[in-house]
């Protein structure tokens, strides 16, 4: 009876350290079940395959909104997953590749939410990641269509919507050749333009408050100083604003976005605003006929109340602080000083001139070594040169 107690006692001590400290616990299998599903939900909209893509998350209205955008990769990374029972909540990086125009993935923060049911895991939303900005799918159904040397993606699907979109392609495509005669640097020579439906679509593009695009026809997004291997630039309109601009006025704006594209690779933090935005300008209105008091009214307005700036404008300038006034003036000067530039060395001289200033990387000594090299002239020479530009030219 001793001996057979004794032997109780110890398989009991065995259970209990089985029980009460066991080893270490199974690990959880779900993240890499949810890899899985990823890269099934992945692979769905790449084969355009609508019944593979619910079978991931009944989720019709995602699957609609994203078809006819034309994708070349489309590619889940999971980078944080937090589970609670049956639901979790995934952010995973979405890298993607629009088809033809970008040389490549543009990523992308996204949150998932996730719901467990007999065993297998769904997505049952999928939202941009906090601080990330919207996709123009996030915003609706996308409508395509393609032009020459342009890729025009907008929210809505009916004929009015096309017909608007293909006037925005014929627009781009008009604008790449007047940016491939200006600018003899190497460039895609394609564009990507997405129209959203508002303002605050826009905004939701670029992650930023609506307030500070009122009356921005267009800008554009893409990583400066590129040498190259990065996805291409998108266009993104302000219908609200572009919409009520004549037919010159959307040209010179397609245009000068275009050469935003164009320039990117020699566009650095050394470059000044007034010189990426003047020299997108010049480009936009070059060929064009139109004289400096037609295009500079406000500054045209300055000069004639004697009140001409005594240096070119700084960054801050092209902050939308509510004086439309000032912002103008702040376009239209550096306009004239690219055209200056153009007009009195030359315009292989200007787009040598930019492409120094970029070369630098960074802004301290860029525009005054550049002015010296180029130009031959120093600061100094040269915005006093550029204040008398502007009283012969709007006095």
């Amino acid at each position: 009876m001793a001996g057979r107690g004794r032997g109780s006692w110890v398989l009991g001590i065995c259970v209990a350290l089985l029980v009460g400290c066991g080893g270490p616990s199974a690990p959880d299998v779900a993240p890499g079940d949810v890899r899985r599903l990823l890269d099934r939900r992945a692979q769905a909209v790449l084969d355009r395959d609508a019944k593979a893509y619910r079978a991931t998350g009944r989720q019709a209205e995602a699957w609609d909104n994203l078809r006819e955008v034309p994708l070349d990769s489309w590619e889940y990374r999971l980078t944080g997953f937090e589970r609670s029972g049956a639901r979790a909540t995934a952010t995973a990086d979405l890298r993607y590749r629009i088809k033809g125009y970008d040389s490549e993935p543009l990523t992308t923060s996204r949150t998932l939410t996730l719901q467990e049911r007999d065993g297998r895991w769904y997505v049952a939303a999928e939202r941009p990641a906090k601080k990330a900005t919207q996709q123009l799918w996030d915003q609706g159904p996308v409508a395509s269509v393609r032009g020459a040397h342009s890729l025009v993606l907008g929210i809505g699907r009916s004929e009015r919507v096309e017909e608007t979109l293909r006037e925005y392609a014929d627009l781009a495509d008009r604008a790449v050749p007047l940016v491939r005669d200006a600018w003899p640097g190497k460039w895609p020579q394609r564009v990507v333009v997405l129209v959203p439906r508002s303002l605050d679509g826009m905004a939701g593009l670029l992650g930023a408050p609506a307030s500070g695009y009122q009356g921005i026809a267009a800008v554009t997004t893409g990583e400066a100083g590129d040498s190259g291997a990065a996805p291409a630039d998108r266009i993104i309109v302000n219908p609200e604003a572009y919409g009520v601009l004549g037919d010159f006025g959307k040209q010179v704006v397609l245009t000068h976005e275009t050469t935003h594209v164009a320039t990117r690779a020699h566009t650095s933090p050394a470059t000044p605003l007034w010189l990426s935005e003047g020299f997108a300008d010049w480009v936009g209105y070059r060929g064009t006929g139109r004289t400096a008091l037609q295009a500079a009214p406000e500054l045209r307005r300055a000069v004639q109340r004697e009140q001409l700036p005594g240096a070119l404008p700084e960054d801050d300038a092209f902050g939308f602080s509510g004086d439309a006034g000032k912002l103008a003036q702040a376009y239209e000067g550096s306009w004239l000083a690219c055209r200056m530039i153009a007009d009195q060395w030359g315009e292989e001289r200007l787009t040598d001139f930019y492409e120094a200033v970029g070369a630098h990387k960074k802004r301290p000594g860029a525009v005054e070594d550049a002015l010296s090299d180029v130009l031959d002239t120093t600061q100094e020479e040269f915005t006093a040169r550029w204040r008398t530009y502007l009283r012969a030219e709007l006095g």
